[in-house]
């Protein structure tokens, strides 16, 4: 199933709970939730404050993408704030494993993230484990940023990885994704789409109701 991830790093902060009810309306499934920590990337973003005021609004998915450094530190608190899937990068556990099992220890659904430059083998062997996985198909920190073409090979090469292991795994895409390339990351393999920019600049509605269209036909 395709769904759209709406990243409210791009919303409008003065009118955030109200802007996740409007992206409920309007048929968005997931709400997508950068939180970064200044160290693991640039920016520093929000926490479970947020997350946890923002929880009544929707009862769509939270999808909780943590670029923080040791993310296992907090998967609790996240999960009590209000996280239905938790993504953790790959490159900022110490010990993936052990992460991706504290996140189904709490019935949550658990993600890997992977940077542009980081190859897919990395996250092989725990693949069984996962529910998703995230190709950040920009440098991660900031919005707003251009898709870097060599993230759309990736995708089709993390499909074919797990069409070969025989798993049923969704494939999210993050990161300079609009109207004009998501049939390209689409046709590549990736079935959760993350836009931030795209869908709240502008009428958010009508450009979610965009989105969803091409995802539906």
């Amino acid at each position: 199933m395709n769904c759209l991830a709406p990243s409210i790093l791009s919303a409008d902060f003065a009118r955030l709970g109200e802007q996740v009810q409007e992206l409920d309306e309007a048929g968005a499934q997931y709400v997508h939730i950068d939180v970064m920590d200044g160290m693991f990337v640039p920016s520093i973003s929000f926490g479970m404050p947020i997350i946890r005021s923002l929880r009544p609004c929707s009862d769509r998915i939270f999808d909780v993408h943590l670029m923080i450094e040791e993310p296992g530190r907090y998967i609790s608190d996240f999960a009590e704030a209000g996280a239905d899937l938790i993504t953790v990068h790959a490159e900022a556990c110490k010990h993936l494993d052990r992460t991706v099992e504290s996140i189904k220890e709490k019935g949550l659904l658990a993600g890997v993230a992977l940077n542009p430059a980081t190859p897919i083998s990395a996250i092989e062997y725990v693949l069984p484990k996962v529910d998703m996985v995230l190709i950040m198909s920009v440098n991660p920190g900031f919005g707003g940023q251009k898709l870097i073409p060599y993230t759309v090979q990736k995708i089709r090469d993390l499909k074919k990885m797990i069409d070969a292991k025989g798993l049923k795994i969704d494939i999210e895409v993050d990161g300079g994704i609009n109207l004009e390339n998501v049939a390209e990351v689409m046709d590549a393999g990736a079935n959760i789409i993350v836009a931030g920019s795209a869908v709240f600049s502008g009428d958010l509605t009508e450009n979610t109701q965009q989105f969803l269209h091409i995802l539906n036909s």
